[in-house]
């Protein structure tokens, strides 16, 4: 398998065990087997809650000797090999060992280790080739430059830090790690074929290093030097800043899930956090209406429900409350059967795991991606969560069916729906129009799958006579409408590309990569990939991405966190401008949007009422060494009209889920429609379920309408006045306005 993580084709020495294992873990697939079933225990909500805080802390407890990621037993046994080896150890314990140390924060460790790997490989005392000394010196060079992070964007952390181009309060006062750095990477540049992806991996962090210094470009030699344009606004877009330590959000943690959305019914968007550590605790924070937050975990009764990749939120039993459901154990194999939670909210403040008691909790697998529909349109909602099938653990991924009283039954074998693959993303849409919402599953190793809903609870995969299967190594996808057509097309990320395809990209270099797809449905039910025309062929990473519209223009723009485990992976999160429905802009530079830490969670959400979107990112890597704040970037705003619309299902699922927005405008004299569809965003996207919509210049919003698809009823409402929020519930007649006064931004805490 090619695209797994790092380039497949590449010198095996610089591969962590952690890409050789996946890559094994996918192959020879067995055959399909049934998936499980599961019937819903007699407990109450109190009993799941109390027995969820149980296997969780089981689970904790057990994390140091079995988890790769967070576990200390590996690091433990490489020490002692290490100690045993003594003088005799060969580079590559010595490099296993030094990465182990890193991985778990304890990067003067391992800098001791490579330093002393490379000494002996220099002057003969340790065994090794050209490749060898590769290895060493490039993964020393990481080493430092991770160092130098943690001096600097953590230890002294500025709205500049780590964000490309790094400037003004992002260069580093700390200078030990960027500069012992470069000579390392100068020393594999030296050594290295330039068409080679680690001579273009090593060209790539030597600029960056030498951007925090300051140095950049004088300092850099020209035959390595990323050309200017690279880091150049792209346009005269306008900057955004991170206000998240003004509003309370710079939480520090590792990869997670990121919900903005109302939990507690007051009309202001409040913020929900996971970290996939298995003590890392999911985070409530309340908006206070004065233009900061307020932590609630505790007081909200989330403490104890550790872990979860990722996060996502419905309205699963209508009674009008946010719920949320945690998703656990990706990539830990067969190591991560851990439950997923589905959380109620009781409306009174408080929530309660009732996963044992709606019938979730019997058959666990790894997974970090699920999403909520109503797949049957009986007037609640269905989940489809994508689990990790492997070698290691054949699993079905799992649909479940709500049943209306507050349990589930799960269906995906009847369904047809059962997948067998190592899914990274699931999204529902109904692309052809048929008031039945269709399933595309984004699968790592394993090719796409696009579930024709064809009624009475049955799908068939399409996606290989669409030809929607690519890309191979699949990751974050959503359903959205981004050239406003009214027909619904298909973002399929690809994660096959890392940081010496960006230099590649810069330098004019050939290196051949999987791009991501973006799939135009062309209104006939089927789809053609304008990736490549559309601009959206870039080498990004994604985990953690969403859409949203940044200029309020009406077009759908997209953010891409990025990155992998890998200590090396580097890279901007990358922010696309939709211009015109036609092409995507890249305005990461402009934007001040290409922060370099890892990308896992994304969110468009106006928190602050103002009616443009901000853009929350929840920051962080897979090992305990890799933490990083999460980030708000400030929309500055552009000027544009807006208007908010919150819809409310009564013979349709409460969250509206489905549902359709159809809106015409009269713009400088001219008629456009404007077209929205009722979700959180993508895969790793928690947006609100309110739908706030741009309008652009427009003179008149002529007609709004809501299309429900379980009745195949549309409303309309003419001459809507806009700037402002509204309430429709279906079969009302009559629209409410909601009264919502922007919210200040308060200045920067002083300094500790």
């Amino acid at each position: 398998m090619r695209y797994i993580i790092v380039p497949r084709h590449q010198s095996k020495i610089f591969l962590t065990a952690f890409s050789l294992s996946l890559a094994a873990s996918l192959s020879a697939l067995p055959q399909q087997q049934p998936s499980q079933s599961t019937n819903a225990p007699k407990l109450t909500a109190e009993q799941s809650h109390a027995k969820m805080l149980s296997v969780l802390r089981e689970i904790q407890t057990s994390s140091p000797d079995e988890n790769y990621f967070f576990g200390t037993s590996g690091l433990i046994t490489k020490r002692a090999a290490l100690q045993s080896a003594g003088s005799a150890a060969d580079w590559q314990l010595r490099l296993d060992t030094a990465l182990a140390e890193l991985q778990q924060g304890n990067e003067r460790a391992g800098l001791a280790i490579l330093e002393a790997a490379r000494a002996g490989l220099l002057d003969g005392s340790i065994p090794g080739d050209a490749a060898a000394r590769g290895a060493i010196h490039f993964n020393l060079g990481v080493a430092y430059l991770r160092l130098a992070e943690t001096q600097n964007c953590c230890k002294i952390p500025t709205i500049d830090s780590c964000v490309l181009p790094i400037r003004g309060g992002g260069l580093h006062q700390d200078k030990e790690g960027s500069t012992n750095a470069i000579p390392c990477f100068m020393d594999v540049l030296a050594n290295s074929a330039r068409e080679s992806y680690w001579h273009l991996a090593a060209l790539w962090l030597l600029n960056l290093a030498h951007m925090t210094l300051g140095t950049w470009p004088e300092g850099v030699p020209v035959e390595h030097r990323i050309p200017a344009a690279a880091f150049a606004p792209e346009s005269n877009f306008p900057a955004f800043t991170n206000i998240a330590p003004q509003l309370g959000l710079d939480t520090m943690g590792l990869a997670g899930g990121i919900i903005v959305d109302d939990f507690d019914n007051d009309g202001y968007l409040d913020v929900l956090t996971s970290d996939w550590h298995t003590s890392g605790p999911l985070r409530l924070w309340h908006n206070r209406h004065d233009g900061t937050f307020l932590e609630r975990t505790k007081d909200a009764g989330l403490t104890g429900l550790f872990g979860g990749l990722n996060i996502v939120q419905a309205d699963y039993d209508n009674d009008g409350d946010l719920d949320f459901l945690v998703l656990r154990g990706a990539w830990w194999f067969e190591k991560g059967r851990h439950p997923k939670s589905l959380v109620r909210n009781n409306g009174d403040g408080t929530f309660t795991d009732v996963t044992f008691m709606a019938g979730l909790g019997d058959a666990n697998f790894p997974s970090q991606t699920a999403a909520f529909a109503d797949y049957d349109n009986d007037g609640d909602l269905d989940i489809y969560i994508g689990n990790e099938s492997s070698s290691r653990l054949r699993c079905a991924s799992q649909l479940y069916e709500n049943h209306g009283d507050g349990t589930f039954t799960e269906v995906a074998a009847l369904a047809g729906v059962e997948n067998f693959g190592f899914t990274k993303g699931v999204t529902w849409g109904d692309y052809d129009g048929d008031r039945l919402p269709d399933l595309y599953v984004s699968n790592l190793a394993n090719p796409n799958r696009l579930y024709h809903n064809v009624g009475s609870g049955h799908f068939i995969d399409v996606a290989p006579q669409l030809n929607v299967t690519a890309p191979e190594a699949g990751f974050p996808a959503w359903f959205w409408d981004y050239d406003n057509d009214g027909v619904l097309d298909i973002y399929a990320s690809s994660y096959a590309t890392g940081i010496g395809h960006i230099a590649a990209w810069h330098l004019g270099v050939s290196l051949p990569y999987e791009p991501a797809r973006l799939y135009h449905g062309d209104g006939h039910g089927g789809f053609i990939d304008v990736a490549k025309t559309a601009g959206l062929d870039y080498p990004a990473m994604p985990m953690g991405s969403s859409f949203g519209d940044l200029d309020n223009d009406g077009l759908l723009d997209c953010y891409l966190g990025t990155g992998d485990p890998h200590y090396y992976s580097l890279m901007p999160n990358v922010m696309f401008l939709n211009r015109g429905g036609i092409k995507f802009a890249q305005v990461t530079m402009a934007g001040r949007f290409g922060l370099l830490q890892k990308g896992h969670a994304i969110a468009f959400a106006d928190w602050d009422n103002d009616g443009d979107a901000d853009v929350f990112a929840q920051m962080g890597g897979a090992y305990p060494g890799d933490a990083f704040r999460d980030v708000v970037f400030a929309n500055p705003g552009f000027g544009n009209h807006w208007i908010t619309v919150q819809l409310v299902g009564t013979k349709s699922n409460r969250s509206a889920i489905g549902a359709r927005i159809r809106a015409e405008i009269v713009e400088l004299g001219q008629r456009r429609v404007i077209y929205r569809h009722v979700n959180s965003g993508g895969s790793f996207s928690g947006n609100p379920m309110r739908q706030t919509i741009g309008l652009g210049k427009a003179e008149q919003l002529k007609r709004l309408e809501v299309f429900w698809p379980r009745t195949g009823e549309t409303q309309a409402f003419a001459n809507v006045t806009f700037d402002r929020g509204i309430r429709i519930v279906e079969g009302d007649a009559m629209l409410d306005s909601i009264s919502l006064p922007p919210l200040p931004t308060p200045p920067l805490p002083p300094k500790k």
